[in-house]
């Protein structure tokens, strides 16, 4: 008999012991009496000794049939608790999520939400990874990586949560220094932060009104990190890339302004990244609530 034909049969015993009728048992189970009676039969020819004693009436434990029933009856409880709380975890929002993103759209997007998610979903705990890096889902056990551009891998689960729409600024004592760009081709001729590599040109693709276009811009600082490209563009160091709502508290106070403003770039798609397509609820709300609530402008 395997292991798990055994557990399923000890659980058959068990209800059956205590319940003291196959009938009850039967209807408790939603199994048929015929097929409770035979299954203990099978049993007690396994082991080779009578677990109960049966009359028209009652069923009752023999002696090794207490014996057993004393030893089994709190594993058959604990399998209904495992797979009651696995039920729970799958359909209730409840248990540990590990979210990965990158910084800033963590400080800036995704870390003001979460006190609302986590007053709506009490049972839910959080571990927040904010690193420039695109982690590992499977080695670094990460239920939910928030990325932004396109996503490649076949065998990962994406949801799209939004796009973050980006323009140009600069500093006002930049632009008194080096003049204002007054088209895209312009930009050739200023120092621009890039994403990339300072020492190799980068691709900006700008849109307006449906037209769009392309411009290879240099500048001698290459920055990962859009917090601190928006510090080096306050500081006068050149035109840089923003969110609206990366860059709107250093436009209110005059630090930066709007560069080609009838321009800006190809919305940046951000996504929700999951290696499986099993996931627990808690991972189903986390995912839910940030495609719901996300504003990424």
């Amino acid at each position: 008999m395997d292991n798990l034909s055994a557990l399923h049969d000890m659980a058959l015993f068990v209800e059956v012991a205590r319940t003291g009728s196959f009938s009850r048992a039967s209807f408790k189970l939603g199994v048929p009496g015929a097929t409770l009676s035979r299954r203990i039969a099978a049993m007690e020819r396994n082991f080779g000794v009578r677990l109960l004693d049966r009359t028209t009436r009652n069923v009752a434990l023999s002696e090794a049939g207490v014996r057993y029933f004393e030893r089994c009856a709190h594993l058959v409880d604990e399998a209904r608790l495992a797979q009651e709380a696995l039920r729970e975890t799958t359909q209730r929002p409840v248990g540990h999520v590990r979210l990965s993103m990158p910084v800033d759209l963590g400080l800036n997007y995704i870390g003001p939400l979460l006190p609302d998610f986590i007053r709506m979903y009490p049972g839910i705990s959080l571990d927040l990874d904010l690193s420039p890096r695109r982690s590992d889902l499977i080695t670094e056990h990460v239920d939910v990586a928030i990325r932004l551009g396109e996503v490649v891998g076949d065998q990962l689960v994406v949801r799209r949560l939004g796009a973050v729409e980006q323009f140009l600024f600069a500093a006002p004592a930049y632009l008194a220094l080096h003049g204002h760009p007054q088209q895209p081709a312009d930009l050739v001729e200023h120092e621009c932060i890039t994403i990339g590599s300072a020492q190799q040109a980068s691709c900006w693709c700008l849109q307006r009104e449906g037209n769009s276009l392309e411009v290879r811009v240099r500048g001698r600082l290459g920055i990962n990190n859009p917090g601190l490209i928006r510090l080096m563009a306050e500081r006068g160091m050149g035109v840089a890339a923003l969110s609206h709502k990366l860059a709107r508290e250093a436009v209110q106070a005059e630090r930066l302004v709007r560069v080609l403003p009838d321009w800006s770039f190809k919305p940046l798609p951000v996504h929700a990244v999951m290696a499986t397509r099993m996931q627990t609820a808690s991972v189903r709300a986390m995912v839910e609530f940030l495609a719901a609530r996300l504003s990424l402008k």
